[in-house]
């Protein structure tokens, strides 16, 4: 999709001004209250056993959903073509388990009562981001849903960082209440894409020299422009790098990350500030896909990142 370009509505989407058929609404209410029982339940229960049974859970959908297996076949066929079918497939159901546990991980976190670890910052990390910071233009944070990614944030605003999070509203309204327990319960300010006066927002809160976080690894139906990722062009949300360019933010990479030891921590990195925004998307996609590829098993790669998906080598 080239930049500008108009994302396509579909009539049962709320968030794109749609309405609900009755069958929808009825297995949507029947998902909503399911997940609200199965919430209040699970979110009660030691960290150690959720994760337990959140990659029982995902090797359950790796047996089972056929559709995000073949979707996960696929994206890593083309992001690492030397992988023989048997190592393809015996990674994939890795990932379905390790994604798996972080959700459980994930839902351990709902309690507001639990005390939720902070990652570290792994060397030069804190630096990267108090230095931009300390220039007073705002940060625009590019990042991507790679491990645990609902403690980034919540590590960094306990660090002090003025931390907002620009997220996409959920596809049914109610579980808006999930998301303010994951996130603004722990001081993690939201600002939804399509909420009025979202623009405004964004802006101030550069303007006021705050961290903008903005995930930029799945597709998303937004005005965007195709780039190099993992490998092979993708359509990549170009708004960060238009944002950033306009108000003269700063712009840093930065997602969980693990060091020469294996220790799992928070990582920074400034990119470029004289760039376009095709140049500026493409850095961005160049530094997520490093940091993809040195943690392969933490990314959901059952997501439709690409338009077309080539059938996978059985």
């Amino acid at each position: 999709m080239a930049a500008g370009a108009s994302p396509s509505h579909e009539p049962g989407d709320l968030r794109e001004g749609g309405t609900w058929t009755a069958g929808q609404r009825l297995k949507n209410d029947t998902l909503y209250f399911l997940a609200r029982a199965v919430l209040a339940i699970a979110e009660r229960l030691p960290p150690s056993i959720l994760r337990a049974l959140g990659r029982n859970l995902g090797t359950a959908l790796w047996f089972f959903d056929r559709r995000s297996r073949d979707v996960a076949l696929q994206n890593v066929s083309r992001a690492f073509p030397e992988l023989t079918p048997i190592a393809r497939t015996a990674f994939v159901r890795r990932v379905f388990r390790e994604l798996g546990a972080l959700l459980g991980d994930v839902v351990s976190t709902l309690d507001p009562k639990r005390e939720l670890p902070a990652l570290p910052f792994l060397p030069g990390a804190r630096e990267c981001l108090e230095q931009a910071m300390a220039e007073g233009r705002g940060v625009v944070f590019a990042s991507a849903h790679l491990g645990p990614w609902e403690r980034v944030a919540t590590s960094l605003v306990g660090a002090g960082i003025p931390l907002t999070v620009v997220a996409r509203e959920p596809y049914d309204p109610r579980l808006g209440r999930i998301y303010h327990r994951l996130r603004e319960v722990r001081g993690v300010r939201t600002v939804y894409r399509g909420a009025d006066g979202a623009g405004i927002a964004l802006v101030r809160v550069l303007r006021r020299g705050g961290v903008l976080g903005i995930p930029m690894d799945l597709a998303s139906r937004v005005p965007s422009v195709d780039v190099p990722f993992l490998g092979s062009p993708a359509p990549t949300a170009v708004g960060p790098a238009r944002l950033a360019i306009r108000t003269g933010a700063i712009v840093v990479v930065g997602t969980a990350a693990r060091d020469e030891s294996g220790r799992l921590g928070l990582s920074f990195v400034r990119v470029g500030d004289t760039l376009s925004e095709t140049d500026l998307t493409a850095r961005i996609n160049t530094e997520l896909s490093a940091r993809i590829r040195a943690m392969p098993e933490a990314w959901p790669w059952m997501h439709r990142r690409w338009p077309h998906h080539p059938d996978p080598a059985r």
